[in-house]
């Protein structure tokens, strides 16, 4: 390998090539949010460009998918005029050995949550970093709230044992923004025993519109790994 090429870079294109390898003719794809699903969006194009597959259709989980997509010629489609999807492929900051996730890393769970929910097959593509014994250990857990609401569901999540931080902006003043109008708060509860009942416990406070928790969602996780410099990817 040149010493000027990134491996974890080259690892990345890698698994994105690998998941948009999965895409079929005729179908509709969810599209995710995030560095490594941004190679694998590209890849996508790059299979339309050269007849590869015909009639791809992406529904975007945030502007930056959207952004991407027309970049690389991928058509767009909503929810409005689809009845479902038949993949979608998204990255995560945690994955357990049971699958379940953590994301929001980029702050737009809640799209991601609704177009992965609905596809028939969910691709998890991510690096071997990601991979943990229990989620929380190594990510905060972030949570989208209404802003008139960021005082009480903070108190709340507090109350569940968490420690709750309001996202802010990297080279922008104030809160981070998610694409609904939203903020994030950052939940730190360590390792995380149940993720089924604390991701339905915490969308039940009032104010929440919807937390990181990914549970039973992944139908295949796609781990990139650089071992003595050689790119290899696996299927959890």
């Amino acid at each position: 390998m040149a010493a000027d090429i990134d491996p974890i870079k080259l690892m990345k294109q890698e698994v994105g090539r690998q998941a948009a390898a999965r895409v079929r003719s005729n179908t509709v794809i969810g599209l995710g949010t995030g560095s490594t699903t941004a190679y694998a969006i590209q890849f996508i194009g790059e299979r339309l460009a050269a007849g590869e597959v015909t009639n791809v259709k992406g529904v975007p989980t945030s502007f930056q998918a959207s952004v991407l997509a027309k970049r690389y010629g991928i058509p767009l489609t909503t929810l409005d005029e689809v009845d479902t999807i038949d993949l979608a492929i998204d990255g995560a900051d945690e994955v357990d050995p049971q699958m379940n996730l953590t994301k929001g890393g980029g702050a737009a769970h809640t799209r991601e949550k609704i177009v992965d929910g609905l596809a028939r097959e969910f691709i998890v593509v991510v690096d071997s970093s990601k991979l943990v014994a229990q989620l929380g250990t190594t990510f905060a857990l972030p949570v989208e709230v209404l802003p008139l609401a960021v005082a009480p569901v903070s108190k709340a999540l507090e109350a569940l044992g968490g420690k709750s931080d309001l996202r802010m902006g990297v080279k922008k003043d104030g809160p981070v923004i998610t694409d609904q109008g939203n903020m994030v708060l950052d939940v730190t509860f360590g390792a995380i025993a149940n993720p089924a009942e604390l991701e339905k416990t915490i969308n039940n406070i009032p104010g929440v519109l919807e937390n990181g928790l990914f549970v039973g969602l992944a139908t295949e996780v796609l781990v990139g790994e650089v071992k003595d410099g050689q790119v290899k990817v696996r299927s959890l």
